[in-house]
């Protein structure tokens, strides 16, 4: 009896404990243990993918099982990291061969993001995108949809939205301290690349860790063009082929402050003026390829919930930034501690502040008090770690949660947050490639039509009032790579 009792204690503490980890194949498919290790893998693997597949590891937490990029010397520290992952060009055969990746990072260029994440999403994998969400309004608007309709955890690259300063910034605004918004200015010293210059004609070799067919998987959906170093790496950002300027780089982290507080969502008009690029004989370039030196950005909204005017937005790139309010004393910095990026929120009874990442939060109050984070407010800055404000970290406890958890739901990024705020940043460069087409080439011919406001009605993704601007919201897809 003493050893059959032996027998049935260990017996029960090994079911107990069968209980407490759960494999993935006896939940099955999209089922996830919460004390089970997901299997990640990377589609951009070097750069800012780097740190995004190391952030969603976190130190160990969960395996990374595959890589894929076209560029095999880009991403050297990630192959030394994991050397068992498996290593992929086309992110498409890698999803099609590896069936055992529950989620996703994705950070290629921009205009790989749609693509990339709609294929992942399809087979029912979970994805961290970069910021921009997308290329396009379009495919903003069909990530969104897809998110819900394939009940997968999704979180964009914006880490700023996981940062604790944020939500002291919610908190004083809903307390009535500034009272009703009707401005607010945001502004970037990016570009910090080659913008506004002619597409390159010279034809140089392609670099020895990239093939021909690799540098097509680099095109994927994007107009053909041969390889050039203006393009491949990091200088992609400036073309409208793959990039999407300044706005696009910095605007899901800039706008984001504002976009959350405010709690907006569609515009409903834009307007915008750019910088100008001369020739040597001082004639205007005209250069619709390329993403301009500068822009000027006007986008306004309706009365929200909590904020009860109508708002206007206004961005400036290219090193142009709003004045100081009167409010703000002339010896303060206003944004970041340089004053290179930042926002301020124009209220009724004073101005909120922030800088890129929602840091350095501050209120100028009419009555002259300043309003600042209390000490010992849990905060951080990019240099001092916080593994980027646990905002990957967040997106793979999600995951393993599900989608109906609470833990899904408290992300701060998820694509329900993150496809209209993209939607609003990439309006703003509807308006400005507009603006171009009209202020060069053919477009003198045509009066400058692009020139003027467009109003903008978001529930059916359309310019009212200026057709020819509507071909911006989405774009021509190269054969194979259609996002539908």
């Amino acid at each position: 009896m003493k050893s059959n009792r032996r027998k049935f204690i260990k017996s029960s503490a090994l079911a107990a404990s069968s209980f407490m980890i759960v494999p993935r194949h006896v939940l099955g498919k999209g089922f996830i243990s919460p004390s089970d290790k997901l299997n990640l893998a990377a589609i951009g693997a070097g750069g800012k993918g780097s740190s995004d597949i190391k952030n969603s590891w976190n130190n160990g937490a969960e395996n990374v099982v595959a890589l894929c990029d076209v560029d095999t010397n880009r991403c050297g520290d990630s192959i030394k990291s994991w050397p068992k992952a498996k290593l992929y060009s086309d992110f498409r055969e890698m999803l099609e061969k590896q069936k055992d990746i529950d989620a996703v990072t994705i950070s290629t260029p921009d205009h790989v993001h749609g693509i990339a994440a709609m294929t992942a999403m399809e087979l029912g994998k979970h994805v961290y995108v970069q910021k921009p969400l997308t290329h396009n309004i379009y495919e903003a608007r069909k990530l969104t949809e897809a998110a819900r309709k394939y009940k997968v955890v999704t979180q964009m690259g914006n880490q700023g939205a996981s940062n604790p300063t944020q939500q002291k910034m919610i908190e004083w605004f809903n307390k009535g301290v500034i009272g009703n918004v009707d401005t607010v200015h945001v502004w970037t010293n990016r570009p910090v690349w080659p913008q506004g210059i002619p597409s390159p004609t010279d034809k140089p070799t392609l670099p020895e860790s990239m093939s021909k067919a690799n540098w097509d998987q680099f095109i994927g959906p994007a107009d053909y063009v041969d390889y050039h170093p203006l393009y491949h790496p990091f200088k992609w950002r400036g073309w409208w082929n793959f990039g999407t300027g300044a706005l696009g780089d910095m605007g899901c982290h800039l706008i984001d402050p504002a976009f959350r507080v405010l709690q907006l969502g569609y515009p409903t008009e834009v307007e915008c003026s750019v910088g100008q690029v001369f020739l040597q004989d001082w004639t205007p370039e005209y250069i619709p390829e390329g993403c301009p030196p500068s822009s000027h950005v006007q986008i306004k909204f309706p009365a929200t919930a909590v904020n009860k005017k109508e708002s206007t937005m206004i961005w400036y790139d290219g090193g142009i930034r709003p004045f100081h309010p009167p409010i703000i004393p002339a010896d303060h910095p206003i944004g970041d501690n340089d004053s290179s990026n930042g926002v301020i929120m124009m209220g009724e009874k004073g101005v909120m502040t922030c800088g890129t990442y929602g840091l350095n939060p501050k209120v100028y109050l009419n009555t002259g008090e300043i309003l600042e984070l209390p000490k010992g407010y849990k905060t951080s800055n990019k240099n001092e770690g916080m593994a980027e404000y646990g905002h990957q970290k967040s997106w793979t406890d999600a995951v393993k949660a599900g989608f109906n958890s609470k833990e899904h739901k408290s992300l701060t990024s998820s694509f329900d947050y993150a496809g209209p705020l993209t939607e609003t940043v990439i309006m703003g460069n509807v308006a400005i490639r507009s603006y171009q087409e009209s202020t060069g080439g053919e477009g003198r011919r045509r009066q400058f039509d692009g020139r003027k406001k467009l109003l903008w009605d978001g529930d059916n993704m359309k310019i009212t009032n200026y057709d020819e601007a509507n071909k911006f919201v989405t774009r021509k897809y190269r054969d194979g790579w259609k996002l539908i």
